[in-house]
């Protein structure tokens, strides 16, 4: 990658913002656009080259490095203690440093070929994946909400299936229709299912499935999977309801130890969404769409949309320091490796950032005190994988979505190879990553030497060829929680296919810096086009578009 530290940019004018954004996350990329919605102004800076920071999509010879360099602490020393403000208050220069956020990093090429090297800048990794969005979650209506949809052009994600312990796949019947054309279900069972679905969707519309009766409250605050066994529904089909459906995270069959038990209303609540995604879309016929070239280009969509309202971008950009006031404790600024102090009352930087304290001698015992634990929240662990193959986990199958119940989701999207995403919450480093390997033997061929007649494909009992793994990078990631105090701190990539969980946690720290401001307020785009389709701009921004540059 490239040095940030060896470009020299002129001084930024002005010097005082509404906001400084420091990070091109997908956290922060969002707050940018809602706060020059809200028309303030914002400088938005990333010392990185690229857009994305942690949630980017990266060409593969750029993700091992990307990965070492954000996998050590990187401390940013300074020289000068003190600064003057405008408003000639003394403001006390805190250093900041990068701190680990990936470990356990094991790089593997499994073929001696060259292809993948000569290719390399066709292939986007999702550094966050896998992900996938919802027709109908919040994420694609802010989107449609806030015209960064102009920006992006998204597939369909073709199909969804739930892998067995054997290694094959079941298809994910998402409707009463769906149920009735899978040849691999049961009489008994297509009727159990079509009956459970006719049951949820009488309870949301109100109506109850025999005209009156809905699922009872009762019902509703107990386990889903209590409920499911309740409605006698198979072991299979609540494999595919719990895990492929509605996503639970954690072993729900052993409600004792689960870290999260998914109660029923949550579980219809699930199931709904995924109802209302499929078909929402004219040209996006499932209840999943990816975005063509890559979960970073959703960063990329909401820039665009915050430098349309003012919002300025300056890339390869390194801050060296807050600057905070020497009597308050609250941050006023930033000290930028060009030596140029900017100002603003509003500091939100990514996660990948710690601060550390002020030297004893130039502030006093209560500034001292307040940096000592300053941080965010750590919630967990993420194993994620990502693994380059010959061939499509599912024939004729370019993009779809498998299950590994209780916990592993993977992703597999196309190219002129396939990538192939993999993710398990884990709270052991050593079992995440073992995990990540049991999944990779399941589904993936692995050539044990460089000739060709040594790496042919392993065959099932079924004459089912598995892919052939060429590359991988398997890593643990840290899950935080972000900080909204008077440091605010943007979270990590979390464990969800989702996006649910940040958005909520962007319009939190959205509403603390501007209680009194909409959230994307309502504008004039027109949000669909005729046809009804989550239509891509003409604009839709190439792979690697550097356009917002400063």
């Amino acid at each position: 990658m490239d040095d940030p530290t060896a470009f020299s940019y002129p001084p930024i004018d002005p010097t005082t913002f509404d906001v400084i954004i420091i990070g091109t996350g997908l956290p922060e990329s969002i707050l940018a656009a809602a706060s020059s919605a809200a028309g303030n102004t914002v400088l938005h800076l990333d010392p990185n080259p690229f857009y994305g920071s942690h949630f980017s999509s990266l060409p593969l010879s750029d993700v091992p490095s990307f990965l070492l360099s954000h996998s050590h602490a990187v401390p940013l020393p300074l020289d000068v203690l003190t600064t003057p403000s405008p408003s000639d208050a003394v403001l006390v220069p805190v250093d900041l440093t990068t701190r680990p956020v990936y470990s356990h990093i094991e790089i593997s090429s499994h073929s001696h070929s060259t292809d993948l090297l000569e290719h390399s800048r066709k292939f986007n990794l999702d550094l966050a994946g896998p992900r996938v969005l919802f027709c109908a979650d919040s994420a694609v209506d802010l989107m449609l909400k806030s015209g960064a949809n102009q920006y992006v052009e998204f597939k369909n994600v073709d199909g969804t299936y739930v892998c067995g312990g054997d290694g094959k796949l079941s298809s994910v019947p998402d409707s009463r229709s769906a149920v009735f054309k899978d040849a691999s279900l049961g009489l008994m069972e297509k009727n159990r299912l079509g009956s459970f679905f006719k049951l949820v969707e009488g309870h949301l519309k109100g109506t109850g499935s025999d005209g009156g009766r809905r699922i009872s409250e009762e019902d509703l605050e107990r386990p889903f999977v209590e409920f499911l066994d309740k409605i006698r529904l198979s072991t299979e089909i609540k494999s595919i309801i719990m895990y492929a459906i509605a996503m639970a995270d954690y072993d729900q069959d052993k409600l004792e130890g689960c870290r999260s038990v998914l109660k029923t209303k949550d579980g219809i609540n699930r199931l709904a969404l995924y109802h209302s995604s499929v078909g929402r879309f004219h040209n996006a016929l499932g209840a999943l769409i990816y975005p063509i070239y890559g979960q970073g280009e959703l960063c990329q969509a909401f820039c665009r949309r915050a430098a349309v309202k003012g919002c300025l971008y300056v890339l390869r950009m390194q801050v060296k320091a807050l600057l905070v006031d020497k009597e308050s404790g609250s941050c006023k600024g930033a000290k930028l490796a060009s030596g140029q102090d900017l100002f603003s009352n509003e500091m939100v930087l990514g996660p990948s950032f710690m601060t550390l304290s002020p030297l004893a001698n130039s502030s006093p015992d209560f500034l001292q005190a307040k940096f000592t634990d300053i941080g965010r929240g750590v919630r967990g662990k993420v194993a994620r994988g990502i693994c380059i193959t010959n061939s499509s986990l599912k024939t004729d199958v370019s993009t779809c979505l498998v299950v590994f119940p209780p916990k592993c989701h993977i992703n597999p999207s196309s190219s002129d190879r396939f990538v192939v995403y993999l993710s398990t919450l884990c709270d052991d480093d050593i079992q995440g990553k073992k995990s990540l390997h049991a999944a990779m033997n399941t589904i993936f061929s692995v050539p044990i030497s460089e000739t060709p007649e040594n790496s042919s494909n392993d065959k099932s009992e079924d004459t089912e060829v598995k892919p052939t793994l060429l590359w991988s990078a398997l890593y643990i990631q840290e899950m935080t929680t972000g900080s909204f105090d008077s440091f605010r701190f943007t979270p990590m990539p979390d464990g969800n296919l989702n996006y649910n969980d940040l958005l909520d946690a962007i319009k939190e720290l959205f509403h603390k810096m501007f209680p009194e401001e909409e959230f994307f307020p309502e504008t004039t785009f027109s949000q669909l086009d005729d046809a009804g389709e989550l239509a891509p701009s003409e604009l839709a921004p190439s792979p690697n578009d550097d356009s917002l540059d400063s």
